[in-house]
């Protein structure tokens, strides 16, 4: 399979854009998602640490995932296709590798429910005579229960996904602004304001080289990086967004069974895809926005909270208590009713990182198989789905015995980085060389794209830094 099949493709008129309340969501789950890990956990934790030492690199860091997911969520409008079907497209041997490395990655993703049991394991303080690290993976476990069983009754998977993040989203965000609304956190604010500038000082306590993994996944990590930010893709497939409403969606048990196609369709060009193209790539750049900012707001509330609360106690999350220092966030705001009520949020985002991070790495196993080879297509894309997600359930339940949730995220991470370096690159050759002369003129990228040249330019810097800190140069 190469690019050149793409004119093999066949020609639709482009879907007429829905509505804007319609359309909208993958960005909203982009950022509930998002927020169930560097949000929570890493960018706090450097506060909590150094202060305000890195914190005014966190707005770039979010802001430099723009041009990747606008390219990425490009490809899908504009065929129908994932972004891991072009990249197979590129060179089969590139997507294999590619596969491979993403595979490997999320092997550890069940650190994010065993992290989220702390949090349970800290509400509840059962099983009782249980160690915390007995407790955590117990409700751990439980909530993988929870999410499979949702999976399995769910009409059409996405949209089970969608509605839960979006809770979990409104109410992370009506929780921490109530939290950032108490005095002694106002009191602390204008100081932060002033950090977001630039180093105003130097660090209230030498570097130590072992965080040097964590400042890379958090910023790396401001939003999604690594192979997450592919999730955006498949969201987009799901909801039916641009060309790819012309393809099937992945099912629950308790919905029709409907096939996902492999293969997707080039806009027809005539004046009403035209029209319609024009609407859904504003409505493209809006729902990543939506996205990058809201995640950039709370993960900003987080850093407030970590600076006012945690750092002048010198309190860090460790271990299996990456949930727990947090909850003294809302306890600020409500005290001990305050600190309850996070624990239970905190709950409800780590896991459900969980949730969408399995369904978004079954959908992709089923892409990419069904793609490489045909054979595959005798069974349905949803019975392949259900297959993935018990291996992926029973091999993610396995890894969170192995280590505490934090070392376990941070390896994660850090394989998932090197996709990070690679993606401007392969984007940049599938988006902006291979794909237009088989789109319309109206549907070809416009403006230069040095915005995914400065993408990669910083994530191989970073990869530099890292290099050098933890080899002690």
């Amino acid at each position: 399979m190469n690019i050149a099949d793409l004119q093999h493709l066949p020609r639709r008129s482009v879907p007429a854009f829905p509505g804007w309340w319609a359309a909208l969501g993958p960005g909203v789950v982009w950022m509930a998602l998002a927020q169930g890990s560097g949000e929570l956990i890493w960018w706090p934790y450097m506060v909590a640490k150094y202060g305000l030492t890195f914190i005014w690199l966190l707005a770039p860091a979010c802001l430099l995932q723009y041009p990747l997911n606008l390219e990425i969520g490009r490809y899908t409008l504009l065929t129908g296709e994932s972004i891991f079907h072009g990249f197979i497209r590129l060179h089969r041997g590139f997507g294999i590798f590619l596969w491979l490395l993403m595979s490997v990655s999320f092997l550890w993703f069940g650190a994010f429910a065993s992290a989220g049991g702390t949090a349970m394991a800290e509400l509840t303080h059962w099983p009782a005579g249980w160690s915390q690290r007995g407790q955590s993976l117990f409700w751990g476990y439980a909530s993988i229960a929870v999410f499979v069983s949702a999976i399995l009754a769910s009409g059409v998977v996405y949209t089970l996904i969608e509605r839960f993040m979006k809770l979990v989203a409104l109410v992370t965000v009506i929780g921490l602004l109530s939290a950032c609304m108490q005095a002694e956190v106002v009191a602390s604010l204008p100081g932060f304001m002033r950090g977001l500038l630039g180093p105003t000082e130097a660090s209230p306590r030498p570097w130590e080289a072992a965080d040097a993994s964590k400042l890379l996944t958090a910023i790396t990590f401001a939003g999604l990086g690594g192979f997450w930010i592919l999730f955006y893709s498949y969201w987009l497939r799901d909801k039916g967004a641009g060309m790819a409403g012309l393809v099937g969606r992945i099912t629950g048990l308790g919905g029709a069974e409907e096939a996902v196609l492999s293969d997707g369709y080039l806009p027809s060009d005539d004046r009403p895809s035209a029209e319609n193209w024009s609407l859904w790539r504003r409505f493209l750049s809006t729902d990543i926005m939506v996205g990058i900012l809201g995640n950039l707001f709370t993960t900003l509330m987080t850093c407030l909270l970590a600076y006012a609360l945690l750092f002048p106690k010198g309190l860090l999350p460790q271990e299996y208590e990456l949930a727990v220092v947090q909850s003294q966030f809302f306890a600020v705001s409500w005290g001990e009713i305050g600190r309850l009520l996070f624990l239970v949020i905190a709950a409800a985002f780590l896991t459900d990182t969980w949730l969408a991070t399995a369904d978004a790495v079954s959908r992709i196993q089923t892409d990419i198989v069904m793609t490489l080879f045909p054979a595959s297509r005798r069974l349905p894309a949803r019975r392949w789905y259900y297959i993935f997600l018990a291996l992926l359930t029973a091999i993610t339940s396995l890894t969170m015995q192995l280590d505490a949730p934090g070392p376990l995220i941070l390896t994660s991470a850090l394989i998932g980085f090197i996709g990070t370096i690679i993606f401007p690159l392969a984007l940049y050759r599938l988006n902006h060389k291979l794909l237009p002369p088989h789109l319309p003129e109206w549907a070809r990228p416009r403006g230069r794209p040095w915005l995914l040249g400065l993408s990669f330019l910083v994530y191989v810097t970073l990869a530099v830094l890292y290099l050098k800190s933890s080899l002690g140069y």
